[in-house]
């Protein structure tokens, strides 16, 4: 063995089974323990991931490892550790599509799901009659988080976002924000492999799957806080901003260096734990969708139960508190999803035309984004959504809508070199231009004293600069 890697793995082995390894973890805050946990970790890279055909780590590495993520009182223990974990979740995937990194991949031998199933994950699935104790000796001791515990620390994220908790030094916030995205990761990880193979069989036995679906997780309660991270992590940056005045007007006390590091670090985690949490919804709503679909193809059983879609509960979310529209829409970025969530709240206010006859196949009205914007072609259509919806919360729809379907057809024209198809799409950009703009010119000749929000103008602006560049 090379002497470099043999001296790592001693390091990691004087870890790993030193009998008083515990009461070192509880050891954080003396400087000789951190640099001791921070040459543990150093080591584990470097035996792990530094060589080419480095074997996984063992289940009791990852867990040392997670502990230290989830106990550490070092801003530097934490965040290495969290960058660790990240890397061997990349580097050694527990799922994934064979094939899938090979450079030539063939068409005729379709790719198949690959499972590691005795490799370490950071979420574990115990049976329901575990007792409390147990369960409180299990994360003691390190072990991975249940769906109870991980809802906890949602719910945590939804409690702790506020600037006074951040004066103090308090680590817990940003610790619990970098447990989350490891998580998440750990969770995509997981999912979109499976979810990619479009065979439900394999997207039910996904850990998010079975901790959507666990006695101990709340589901809607799960959702509802996920919402509420999301609007209140768009609030805490203006926090962040005004902490920052504070700090060059009044030189804080000890620890000095604690505080200015911990206030550089949480801009970037505070925008990384938003993006985290948009794709826990994203891929909530995208397993609903599946299950959904292979409900109606016969595939699903008993066993997988029911449960109200996200995208219901998100939707109720908006319609009971009209202030969590912008905040939400905001930082809520995927283009389809966003989409699909302007499309359906708008379309639960819009007046529908009456439906066909029995004979023909269907309504007469487009449930989609330019179906939405054809209702504001008179001023009794627009007088009646805004009586319902108000004019600010329908600016905000429009708008974010506008937005999402403008970032679709740019992602659609990207991949496809067809001079015709892209064409069309240029007409189709153009036209919808044309409807954003008619459907605003309703809302302001509808409600004369309507002023148009900063979103509204910039959309405005966007769409008036495709026509021209168009004509």
């Amino acid at each position: 063995m090379d002497p470099w890697r043999e001296h790592h793995c001693e390091e990691i082995g004087r870890f790993i089974f030193c009998d008083n390894m515990l009461a070192m973890l509880d050891a954080f805050d003396s400087q000789d323990a951190v640099d001791d946990w921070i040459a543990f970790l150093d080591a584990v890279r470097a035996s792990s991931i530094a060589f080419e055909h480095a074997k996984r780590p063992s289940s009791k590495i990852f867990g040392t490892v997670f502990h230290v993520l989830r106990t550490g009182k070092s801003l530097e223990l934490i965040m290495a550790s969290h960058k660790l974990l990240v890397d061997l979740e990349k580097h050694f995937p527990r799922v994934h599509l064979s094939g899938s990194d090979d450079s030539q991949p063939s068409s005729n031998s379709p790719s198949k799901l690959v499972v590691a199933e005795e490799a370490w994950s950071p979420i574990i699935f115990c049976q329901d009659n575990v007792t409390a104790a147990g369960e409180a000796g299990d994360k003691e001791c390190g072990r991975p988080l249940d769906p109870s515990s991980f809802q906890l620390l949602i719910e945590e994220l939804a409690g702790i976002l506020t600037e006074t908790q951040f004066e103090s030094s308090n680590l817990k916030p940003l610790q619990n924000m970098l447990l989350f995205q490891y998580l998440v990761i750990a969770l995509e990880g997981d999912f979109l492999p499976r979810n990619a193979t479009m065979n439900w069989n394999m997207q039910r036995e996904s850990l998010l799957n079975m901790l959507l679906g666990s006695r101990k997780t709340i589901y809607k309660g799960l959702v509802k806080d996920c919402m509420k991270v999301i609007c209140q992590l768009s609030q805490f940056q203006n926090e962040l901003n005004k902490y920052a005045e504070f700090k060059k007007s009044s030189e804080s006390q000890s620890p000095k260096y604690r505080q200015t590091a911990l206030f550089l670090a949480l801009p970037e985690v505070v925008k990384n734990t938003c993006v985290s949490m948009e794709k826990l919804l994203v891929m909530i709503m995208g397993l609903d969708f599946s299950k959904k679909k292979a409900d109606i193809e016969g595939h699903t059983i008993r066993a997988d139960g029911t449960r109200t879609p996200a995208m219901d509960i998100i939707l109720d979310e908006l319609a009971y508190s009209e202030d969590v529209v912008p905040l939400f829409l905001q930082i809520f970025t995927e283009p389809k999803w966003k989409l699909e969530i302007v499309v359906q709240y708008l379309w639960k206010y819009i007046t529908k035309p009456s439906v066909r006859t029995r004979k023909t196949s269907g309504s007469t009205y487009d449930s989609t984004f330019h179906g939405a914007l054809r209702c504001f072609s008179n001023k009794t259509g627009t007088k009646g959504i805004i009586k319902k919806m108000g004019a600010d919360v329908v600016q905000f729809l429009l708008a974010h809508g506008f937005q999402a379907q403008l970032s679709i057809l740019a992602e659609e024209n990207r991949y496809d070199n067809h001079a015709g198809d892209q064409e069309g799409r240029a007409n189709a950009l153009s036209d919808l231009c044309q409807m954003f703009i008619s459907a605003f010119d309703s809302l302001r000749s509808t409600n004369q004293h309507m002023e148009i929000l900063p979103i509204g103008k910039e959309a405005l602006f966007t769409a008036a600069t495709v026509i021209s560049m168009k004509s």
